[in-house]
């Protein structure tokens, strides 16, 4: 063995080649393929898809946005919670080249406004409530200073029915010398490369990034993963994780869709008896999730009631499983092939997997091998250069799956993505010698709650607004429950007060539910280097001490 051979590099070979072809071309093959089989199933409603209907219902709502005059690349936003008709936008965007963007279903006025001018958003589809969300009243709060924003259409409302209407009205007959349909013209000029989607991810700057992803890295990404669960046209799906992040989306619908396998949409957000009766209604194959919603399914008082015997795999992926928690999904959920996914929105999103035949331990203690037709590497961050084996650098990611860049920030790209198309993931990892990788932690301080990536300056610009605080740093420390909790270190103004119910008030309907700092911590000054830079590992260390989270989340306190 060279020297060479022993540097933390690995590319993932495969027999399979990449496809080149749109996500409509390839849905209108699989339903060519499979149309009687079930495509969609929204459990809580009982409303059901074929491949036949899911490719016809998909073609009527692709006329419809063409026929309001979207043009290719325009913008259409996406936000509501997982439902049927996110799925029918979803497929019916990418055939009539239209970019999708997805719009969190937690934010709040200020983070909506945002997306939507800074993608340009032309037509918003909307839910009109959700929970406490009540979505009408907040776009109406920010539609004013959003110009490019023409239309906003909510999801069973007479409009969405309009929408349905106006594309079956259109429809040509091209083929027997009758008008062209303008559905067929729009494809012909597409491109596998076009952008197609654009998915908003928390910035160190205290922005959210657009990552914007073509058909070919979203398409080939999911049909990869599905190969990952070993997926066929028997599988079912039940997919509890939200459709607006790649894992509903990509790991979730475009694995099902390049298989023929069926989407079964539990619950429009998660509820573990929810996820568990579809389960055993719709005789699902494969469930996913993050370690938390498996936590919660196993912690039902009835859990022992519901019939899993048709579980086989799965995807557990967004943080670290706990070796218990790995031990009872395989046994009691029968889930024997469950997979682990690493990866980030920007690169489509999976870069390494867990395989079926893995063991448990490889499968708690690493995040799997690369994936097919995507390269991995693990530098040293100062210099560059590959690192031995056993050694940890920040892991670099190549290949079709890497993103085209951020949307309208060429800055923040080219930080991100190097002259040799090599994506930074700013995450520290150990690639062993088969070629396993384990992350080690984060070069950036990124938190991860409950498997929501939160970045602390997004935060920490937002607390600046707040008239009693002068100075914020904002960290994660452990929590039992959700990996990660935020805590909020805070300098006062002269003269000021301020509480932990007053600092979740400020928050309350302007951010996100899980971007509120659970801990205040009232500080005069923040451990400092020499230089002058706040040192968040310290805080860290304290926050856990004073508060004894360590012993309550299994975490080493020095």
């Amino acid at each position: 063995m060279t020297g060479t051979a022993k540097r933390s590099y690995s590319h993932g070979a495969s027999p399979h080649p990449l496809f080149g072809e749109t996500i409509g071309e390839n849905l209108r093959r699989i339903a060519t393929a499979h149309p009687g089989a079930d495509a969609v199933v929204e459990a809580f409603s009982g409303r059901r898809w074929s491949y036949a209907q899911l490719d016809a219902d998909t073609d009527t709502l692709a006329r419809g946005l063409i026929a309001l005059g979207i043009g290719a690349g325009e913008r259409v936003g996406i936000w509501s919670p997982n439902c049927a008709e996110w799925v029918l936008l979803q497929y019916a965007t990418a055939k009539a080249g239209v970019v999708l963007v997805n719009i969190n279903p937690a934010y709040r006025s200020h983070e909506l406004a945002y997306a939507l001018r800074q993608s340009g958003v032309k037509h918003l589809v909307s839910a009109q409530t959700f929970k406490t969300s009540d979505y009408r009243a907040m776009i109406g709060e920010v539609r004013g200073g959003l110009g490019e924003l023409d239309r906003v259409t909510y999801l069973g409302s007479p409009e969405w029915d309009a929408l349905m209407a106006t594309g079956a009205a259109v429809k040509g007959d091209g083929e027997v010398g009758g008008a062209p349909d303008a559905l067929t013209e729009r494809e012909a000029g597409l491109s596998f490369d076009d952008p197609i989607n654009i998915q908003y991810t928390s910035g160190t700057t205290g922005f959210p990034k657009g990552a914007t992803l073509s058909h070919h890295n979203i398409l080939n990404n999911g049909f990869f993963i599905g190969e990952g669960c070993r997926y066929t046209e028997a599988d079912r799906v039940c997919i509890p994780v939200p459709f607006y992040h790649c894992f509903g989306m990509v790991l979730g619908n475009l694995a099902c869709t390049t298989h023929g396998a069926c989407i079964v949409i539990p619950s429009p957000g998660f509820e573990p008896a929810a996820a568990l009766e579809a389960v055993q209604r719709e005789r699902c194959t494969s469930l996913y999730g993050v370690p938390t919603m498996f936590i919660a399914e196993l912690g039902l008082s009835d859990f022992a009631s519901y019939d899993l015997s048709s579980l086989r795999t799965g995807i557990m992926a967004g943080s670290p499983c706990p070796v218990e928690v790995m031990k009872r999904v395989v046994s009691e959920m029968h889930m024997t092939e469950v997979t682990i996914c690493y990866g980030m929105t920007e690169t489509s999103p999976v870069s390494t997997q867990t395989r079926a035949d893995d063991d448990t331990d490889r499968r708690v203690s690493t995040v799997g091998r690369v994936h097919p037709h995507v390269e991995v590497k693990i530098i040293d961050p100062e210099t560059g250069q590959v690192m031995p084996r056993g050694t940890p650098g920040e892991l670099c990611t190549r290949g079709y799956s890497v993103m085209l860049g951020y949307w309208d920030d060429e800055e923040q790209t080219r930080a991100a993505i190097d002259a040799a198309r090599w994506m930074h993931t700013g995450d520290l990892a150990v690639m062993d010698d088969a070629g396993y990788l384990n992350i080690a932690g984060r070069i950036k301080d990124m938190v991860i709650r409950g498997g929501e990536n939160i970045y602390p300056r997004e935060v920490e610009e937002f607390l600046y607004a707040h008239p009693a605080i002068e100075d914020v740093q904002v960290i994660g420390v452990p929590d039992a429950r959700f990996g990660e909790e935020l805590c909020a270190w805070v300098k006062l103004r002269p003269g000021a007060e301020l509480s932990q119910e007053d600092l979740r008030a400020f928050c309350t309907g302007k951010i996100a539910h899980y971007k509120i700092p659970r801990y205040l911590r009232i500080s005069e000054d923040f451990p400092m280097t020499v230089t002058g830079k706040v040192q968040k590992y310290k805080m860290r260390e304290v926050t856990i001490t004073e508060l004894g989270l360590g012993d309550a989340a299994g975490v080493e306190t020095a």
